[in-house]
């Protein structure tokens, strides 16, 4: 994982990042409002030994002894002794967990810090504290009653009243719930989308899939009422990415242009049937003699896409019932036909594997330039790998966040078992931002095609 990838992770879900900051900064000032100011009052002492002779080895005993207790009398500043006589018993336990002590580095110097919510109680806590702290050392350190202490603790420094809190504060708070909230969010956006298999990206789709992706359609929110968004004079995003799609579609087959292209998904609902009816449009607007093939025999969708009557259609074929020039229909386009499915069979993979099925794609293929299957998901039935053994080739269709990278690898091996062609893939319902961040760039900015020409669209005249 590298810089870019991150900058473009953060950009894609910068809404998300956002929130995460408003929610850290928004935690930051409810805690810092509601947290009581605490104050420190500090105390100095001097811890000291007596030096009884007067002789330069009594002195350095004497100093040898203060450096040895000092450590000792920073531990017992906040013992339940010393802090018994500046507080209630029942105040005890908090009143220690409020006192700290410690040693100047390299010094007999003990320091003692008070904190509290008063800052005139802190200081006062913090004198009472060194006043009694000595007069318990110099009852410790007596030999009897009568002697003098060894050590002695002095005062050097009395507390003063405190003017600014230490806590809470409102910078360190700020600067610390950003930084969290950073954390978290690009920690939870890096696992999500490292356990996100979707496909998102065409380096992904082409990764998986190991063939060339080579159209990338857009999202748009009529799409589902009105597919059919490509025709003549058509200038949204989404005719542009089909012309797109058929210009790349037409330098794959250079050496071995495919007569028959079946086009398929690994799933449902990943945007087959508009694909093979818009690129069927495309190619017929480019003068390619095309005829669309609605080989889903299961829950077949070109006859509503299309408006056509599709009662009579393939599977009458099939079945001996009905001729091909009986049941190819002529559509909108002058060089655009249809053959719908008809009939939905008890049977469909037997039918579509039948040699009847290799014989129609046989005759067909003798009378158009290209001829669209539209066929059913690959995964969930054979129909598709049926029909895909018998064409020319294969374009696969992935659905851009809900189509899995395992799909698409499941689906490729299925196709390479029989061996089938798999001329390309196309990424689908790639919403406007992604083509953005990832550079897709599928549009060149036309208007989005009103609802009114599309449903001119699906009422175009079934004669030539």
């Amino acid at each position: 994982m590298d810089l870019l990838y991150y900058m473009r992770l953060l950009r894609r879900n910068w809404l998300l990042l956002l929130i995460s900051l408003g929610i850290g900064i928004s935690a930051a000032v409810v805690v810092t409002a509601n947290t009581p100011p605490q104050y420190v009052a500090t105390i100095s002492m001097l811890v000291s030994g007596q030096d009884r002779e007067g002789s330069l080895s009594t002195a350095y005993q004497a100093g040898m002894l203060s450096a040895q207790r000092v450590q000792s009398y920073a531990t017992l500043l906040s013992s339940r002794r010393v802090v018994s006589q500046i507080t209630t018993p029942e105040d005890i336990r908090r009143m220690q967990a409020n006192i700290s002590a410690e040693v100047v580095p390299g010094t007999v110097l003990l320091r003692a810090t008070v904190t509290d919510t008063d800052p005139a109680r802190a200081a006062q806590l913090a004198n009472t504290l060194g006043t009694r702290f000595t007069q318990l050392i110099e009852q410790l350190e007596r030999v009897n009653s009568a002697s003098r202490p060894t050590v002695k603790v002095t005062v050097v420094d009395q507390a003063e009243v405190p003017q600014t809190p230490v806590s809470p504060r409102p910078v360190v708070n700020l600067v610390a719930a950003v930084l969290i909230a950073l954390v978290i969010a690009v920690g939870s956006l890096t696992l999500r989308d490292r356990l996100d298999t979707t496909i998102k990206t065409s380096d992904a789709l082409h990764r998986v899939s190991k063939s060339s992706t080579l159209g990338i359609i857009g999202y748009e929110r009529d799409a589902r009422r009105h597919p059919l968004i490509v025709r003549s004079g058509g200038r949204s995003t989404r005719s542009e990415a089909f012309r797109s799609l058929r210009t790349n579609l037409q330098f794959i087959g250079v050496d071995r242009q495919p007569k028959s292209l079946v086009i398929t998904s690994c799933l449902p609902n990943e945007g087959k049937s508009s694909t093979s009816s818009n690129l069927a449009i495309t190619l017929a607007q480019a003068g390619w003699r095309v005829l669309l093939v609605d080989g889903d025999l299961r829950r077949p969708r070109i006859p509503t896409y299309l408006g056509i009557e599709g009662a009579v259609g393939l599977t009458d074929v099939l079945i001996g019932k009905a001729r091909l020039d009986e049941v190819i229909q002529p559509w909108g386009e002058p060089r655009l036909f249809v053959l719908p499915s008809g009939q939905i069979p008890p049977n469909p993979s037997e039918l579509l594997g039948s040699r009847g099925m290799r014989q129609v794609i046989d005759q067909v293929m003798d009378g158009y330039d290209i001829v669209i299957v539209d066929a059913p998901p690959l995964l969930p039935v054979t129909d598709a790998a049926t029909l895909s053994a018998i064409c020319d080739g294969v374009l696969l269709v992935a659905r851009y966040g809900k189509t899995r990278q395992e799909h698409i690898v499941r689906g490729t091996e299925l196709l390479a078992s029989i061996n089938a062609r798999i001329v390309g893939t196309v990424m689908n319902f790639v919403p406007a931002k992604a083509s953005r961040y990832d550079g897709y760039g599928y549009g060149y900015g036309y208007e989005t095609d009103t609802g009114a020409e599309a449903r001119a669209a699906v009422k175009a005249p079934t004669a030539v």
